[in-house]
């Protein structure tokens, strides 16, 4: 197989790159928290609203096995996320978040258009994509994960 060496950009200040080396680790972290952060907040409000109406939403919406879907995207919002918030069996909650967001997405949002302000898909599109790159890298070095040294 042929192999190209990759040629970085020199940095104009080369006195940023121990920053640069040491940001990303960081930012990935802040990315996985928040957005795990968002997702249990969202999830938060449905076990507020109340398992029932979860369901009615489920029935309105027409999915097959309501109950069961209530109870999958509750869990999955609230535990799934703050498992993904704290690094916690990353991988797993991450995939099966954008999974529930990927059908989210084609059942619900994209016959509504683009515009999240009309129900469309633009928020959950981007949820599920952080969540699917979240579950291709896994918990990272700031996670829980890394400290008892077991991924999923």
């Amino acid at each position: 197989m042929f192999h190209r060496a990759i040629h970085q950009p020199k940095l104009l200040i080369p006195g940023l790159a121990g920053f640069y080396a040491w940001a990303p680790e960081v930012g990935y972290a802040l990315v996985r928290v928040v957005i795990g952060y968002i997702l249990f907040v969202h999830g938060w409000n449905k076990v507020d609203a109340g398992f029932a109406a979860e369901v009615a939403y489920f029935v309105k919406a027409g999915f097959a096995l309501p109950t069961i879907c209530a109870a999958a995207v509750i869990f999955l919002e609230t535990v799934g996320a703050a498992c993904v918030a704290v690094g916690l069996f990353t991988r797993f909650f991450a995939a099966a978040l954008a999974v529930e967001l990927g059908i989210m997405f084609i059942a619900v949002h994209a016959p509504r258009g683009f515009s999240a302000s009309r129900g469309g898909y633009e928020y959950v599109l981007l949820l599920g994509i952080v969540m699917f790159a979240i579950a291709l890298r896994g918990g990272g070095p700031y996670s829980v994960d890394r400290v008892i040294g077991k991924e999923l």
